[in-house]
């Protein structure tokens, strides 16, 4: 199992009432939260044994127990599947499992569907299969990560948004540079804390956050742990454009020793300036005058850059 599958089963555990009412917003009506839940995972592993080839794709799975309001032993089951990737027999085995689980245990099933890939044109919804007169049809939710609108989940009071986004910000690595998934982490972060969630919320929520997004470069995470310990102890912390000028300045003098062995010193700290500047230009409000000031260069050097980028 790797780092994602085990953060998903933890959080899954950790936040499964939020996860509840996040998808079903009367679920406290409909289900006897009080009456706790039980997560059936060594039965779901009877029912589908893991599959022995180690490289075949592994499945992030739950299954849960739940009572609800209609009587004493009034329970069903909620069946939770993760897909990290696009897979054409994924509705098939949803139904698979579906099938199993209600031969086993005759009882209600609701199954949920988490999408967390990246392939926009991969959404099943159903099983169907029709032959000779006979038709199948097995339905059940699912939920396009991807799809989802950042607005609205931030907007959201539920914890569960949070994973969400979360996972939204790892779809992105890809898509933006070093320190841009920088920024993005550390307004999640605070964002995070500054939601009126318990302690073990905001614990299990920031845990998810901290490993679930990763870095390339390993300076760009001691930056990250060192706010993130600043904004967990409550302390003054460092604004996001000091952090973004720390790194900068990191990867401005390593591009400089790099261009200084191959080209001399003074192209190397010309080529360092100009990595500085132009992150500091790109991430930033800064002026150029601040610019030029926390660099050490001249203004005219800071708009000329400016103007290059916005043609």
């Amino acid at each position: 199992m790797n780092r994602n599958d085990i953060l998903w089963k933890g959080i899954l555990e950790d936040l499964f009432a939020d996860f509840l009412i996040f998808f079903i917003p009367d679920a406290p009506q409909q289900i006897d939260f009080d009456r706790g839940f039980e997560f059936l995972d060594k039965e779901l592993e009877q029912v589908f044994p893991p599959d022995e080839d180690i490289f075949k794709p592994r499945h992030i799975d739950k299954l849960v127990k739940v009572f609800t309001r209609q009587g004493d032993e009034h329970w069903v089951l909620i069946h939770i599947e993760v897909q990290g990737q696009a897979d054409k027999t994924f509705a098939q085995r949803m139904f698979t499992y579906y099938s199993r689980l209600f031969d086993r245990y005759l009882r209600p099933i609701t199954a949920f569907a988490i999408l967390s890939d990246k392939t926009r044109s991969f959404h099943p919804v159903a099983f169907e299969q029709e032959f000779l007169g006979t038709r199948l049809s097995y339905r059940f939710n699912t939920y396009k990560i991807l799809d989802q609108s950042v607005a609205d989940l931030e907007a959201s009071e539920n914890p569960f948004a949070v994973v969400v986004l979360t996972v939204l910000a790892a779809l992105k690595k890809k898509q933006v540079d070093e320190t841009e998934l920088l920024v993005l982490k550390l307004e999640l972060a605070r964002r995070l804390l500054a939601k009126p969630f318990s302690k073990f919320t905001i614990r299990a929520l920031m845990n998810f956050l901290r490993h679930y997004v990763r870095f390339q470069k390993p300076e760009t995470s001691v930056i990250f742990e060192e706010e993130y310990d600043k904004l967990t102890n409550r302390q003054d912390t460092m604004g996001i454009e000091q952090l973004l000028l720390t790194l900068a300045k990191q990867e401005g003098r390593q591009e400089g020793r790099q261009e200084g062995r191959q080209e001399g010193i003074e192209q190397g700290r010309l080529e360092k300036d100009t990595l500085v500047v132009r992150n500091l230009l790109a991430s930033t409000s800064f002026s150029d005058a601040d610019i030029a000031r926390l660099v050490g260069v001249e203004v005219a050097f800071v708009a000329r850059l400016r103007t290059e980028m916005t043609k």
